[in-house]
Formats: structure tokens, sequence, C-alpha cells
């Protein structure tokens, strides 16, 4: 047996024996840990309806409607998550605008910490107008949160 066997027998006796597990472990390449790549919460999951509940209060919050999503994009790594999501009414016949946002998982809950401004006041901010920048601007802000949340351009 060389030694890539052998290594590589190590690394399968130490894979995560559960799906929990695999989510949080780190990838270990070249002798360099690294933060798990994001995902995307299966539909109907608890993490998916937990995070998508975060984003419903705030959408109560500035409309006072009750609201369901479309979710376009939605990437978990770690406590962090980003949304992109087209809200509408309960019985689908009422569309609103687009919702984006941040959220954070605080103390087990997920929290919605912002989101692209709309609108107006997106129009005058530089790093607003172009996502990317704006993306950047979040990561400075949060130096916790993995890029790889956000949607490629």
């Amino acid at each position: 047996m060389n030694i890539n066997h052998l290594a590589l027998l190590l690394l399968l006796s130490s894979a995560p024996t559960s799906a929990i597990d695999a989510q949080h472990a780190a990838v270990v390449k070249d002798g360099e840990s690294r933060a798990p790549l994001a995902r995307t919460p299966a539909m109907g999951s608890q993490e998916r309806k937990a995070l998508t509940n975060a984003l419903r209060v705030v959408a109560k919050n500035m409309s006072g409607l009750d609201v369901v999503f479309v979710v376009r994009h939605l990437k978990v790594n770690g406590d962090w998550a980003w949304v992109e999501a087209d809200p509408q009414s309960v019985d689908g016949t009422e569309h609103y605008e687009p919702m984006s946002g941040l959220l954070s998982r605080k103390n087990g809950r997920w929290v919605y910490l912002e989101g692209l401004p709309e609108g107006a006041i997106c129009e005058e901010d530089p790093d607003c107008a172009d996502p990317a920048r704006y993306f950047n601007k979040l990561g400075a802000k949060y130096p916790a949160l993995s890029p790889d949340i956000f949607p490629r351009p």
C-alpha cells in the first residue's frame, strides 16, 4: 500500500457520518483548511422555512401583508445566508417587489441583517447599483461571512 492509498483510507475513515456532519465539515486540500461550500437548503426543509420566515417578518413589517415567496436564490454557508425572492399573496394572485437580504444565524435563529436597497436609494449609491460592489461592501462589514453565498454575475 502506498502513501496515497493510506491517505485515502484515512480520509474515508474520518468522513462525516451524517448530513449534519457533512454540512459542517471543513475541506482540507494541500494542508489548508477551508470552509464548506455554500449550499441551498431543500424545499420544505426546516432550515429553508426558518430562513423564509425571517424574510417574511421583514415583509410584514414593511407592508403589513402576509406573503409567501418564490425563491430565486438561496445559499447558506455556516451561519450566513443570502436570499433573493419574489413575494406574493398567499393565494398567488398578487405579486410584489422582489426582496433580497443577508441573514445570520444567532442563537439558533435566522435573523435578517440587511438587504439591497430598492429604487431611488440604490440609483444614488454606486456600491448598491453594482451588485458585486455591494457584496464586497457586505464582506468588509461582516468579515466572517463567506462570499460564495452571493449570486454570481
